[in-house]
């Protein structure tokens, strides 16, 4: 595969990017002073700046390069069906073999029911599917004042008006008039800071309880879902209390509800399993999909829906869909994804041995005087930044001031590792071997001292009153 070594000047490159291109969750002006790192090309577990600094990408992108960079099997899969059939929609009775392939697909890998795809561009754009697919089942089921969305605060479902609403980010509904109407968020199952004097058991059962409440508050005629990923992805990698989802569950059971399970994040393989539902052990009525459908070489998302919900939809036309829906070449390149991790036994390398090999080096990042906590389930972990070990508490200074400090000096040793407020976060690709791990541990160390030292220095080393 041919690669591009040759560019313009860095400087060059992120003048014409700040004269031109607005970035998300960006404060444009500031990195305009700034000047963004160039990324050019990758292999691997491995980015490549335009200054050649060699770089671990710890978050597999946006939690989406499931397989890693450089797969050209993805690549001329696209090529071949862009030659062959580029573009179709699948409006006015129409489908094409890369859809119906992929569709047939995702039934066979999904657990229980979900034997049916409404595909998208991402996980945004399901999610918009999920608020219209629910309301229009509970519309045909005679039941229409079955409105209302039940989710999280600090979920994280998209960015669209609809998946932002279902989201809890204050942040986002802060800016464009969040959330939409009929979409209520209950308390997510963070023990660290919010569990107070509670054993993480009875704090996962009470919030788990929240549910139950809020249905009863707002009347279970009114309730039509509720939205959850099973872990908490940009929220903070929260993973909830082992006493929650089995409360959950029973409550979903029990309701005349549906149950949304978001597995942007969760989705194929990164929790040692092939979806966290199977993990936790759940049952989603319909379950959202991206990221690592693809491993982000392609723009694809959708929505998984089980026979019974899809049998009620299937009644009349469900007046919704998008141009992109199971459009040829992302569909032949998600296909192409699918068989690489199949094939090549990727889920089980993360369930033997990627993930309990990941699990103890970064458990071991427990004893750093900076850290007070490390959480982790197959390749997606956090760690608590904190100011006193012997407390869970805050630190004094605003929330995100120490994780983005922390955050900083990873960058600036060659670690792409995330902050989430004061929680460090990392989901790397699935086929990251021993020697990629040893690598990220010395780095995460190597970063956290230094933002010790700093934050110490900054006299930001004090924990809230």
């Amino acid at each position: 595969m041919n690669k591009i070594t040759n560019h313009m000047p860095t400087a060059e490159l992120q003048a014409i990017d700040a004269a031109h291109h607005m970035h998300p969750f960006t404060a444009n002006d500031e990195l305009a002073k700034h000047g963004a790192r160039v990324i050019t090309r990758a292999d691997g577990v491995t980015l490549t700046d335009s200054e050649g600094e060699q770089i671990l990408d710890a978050m597999a992108g946006l939690w989406c390069v499931n397989i890693g960079y450089g797969r050209d099997e993805l690549a001329e899969v696209a090529a071949r069906q862009m030659k062959e059939l580029p573009y179709y929609n699948t409006f006015f009775m129409s489908t094409h073999v890369p859809a119906i392939a992929l569709a047939q697909k995702l039934a066979e890998l999904a657990p229980g029911d979900l034997n049916h795809v409404f595909f998208a561009s991402g996980g945004s754009e399901a999610n918009d599917t999920n608020i219209r697919l629910v309301r229009r089942y509970w519309d045909l089921m005679g039941k229409p004042d079955k409105k209302v969305i039940i989710s999280r605060k600090n979920a994280y479902h998209g960015t669209s008006m609809g998946s932002a609403s279902l989201g809890g980010m204050q942040g986002m509904h802060a800016q464009g008039g969040m959330p939409i109407p009929d979409i209520v968020h209950i308390g997510q199952p963070y023990w660290y800071l919010e569990g107070g004097d509670m054993s993480p058991e009875e704090f996962g059962l009470m919030r788990a309880r929240e549910l139950e409440q809020k249905i009863d508050e707002l009347g279970e005629g009114r309730v039509a879902a509720f939205i959850a990923e099973p872990i908490q992805g940009a929220g903070g990698v929260i993973i909830p209390p082992d006493s929650y989802w089995p409360e959950v569950r029973r409550i979903c059971a029990e309701r005349d509800i549906l149950f949304i399970a978001d597995e942007v994040i969760t989705g194929f393989g990164r929790t040692g399993e092939w979806f966290g539902s199977q993990h936790y052990d759940l049952s989603p009525d319909i379950m959202t999909v991206a990221k690592g459908l693809s491993s982000g070489y392609a723009p694809i998302g959708g929505s998984l829906v089980s026979d019974k919900v899809a049998a009620v939809i299937g009644r009349e036309e469900f007046t919704h869909g998008y141009t992109y829906s199971g459009h040829p070449v992302a569909a032949a390149v998600a296909l192409e994804n699918l068989r690489i991790l199949e094939e090549e036994r990727i889920v089980d390398h993360v369930r033997d041995e990627a993930a309990p090999y990941l699990a103890e080096k970064w458990h071991q990042l427990a004893d750093h005087p900076f850290v007070g906590e490390t959480t982790i389930v197959g390749m997606m972990a956090s760690l608590a930044l904190t100011a006193d070990k012997s407390v869970r508490k805050p630190f004094k200074a605003s929330p995100g001031t120490v994780g983005y400090m922390t955050r900083e000096r990873c960058f600036g040793n060659n670690l792409i590792m995330r902050h989430v407020a004061d929680r460090m976060i990392v989901a790397p690709p699935l086929v990251m071997t021993k020697s990629d791990i040893d690598t990220l541990f010395e780095r995460a160390v190597k970063s956290l001292d230094e933002a010790y030292k700093d934050v110490k220095e900054a006299g930001l080393l004090e924990t809230a009153d």
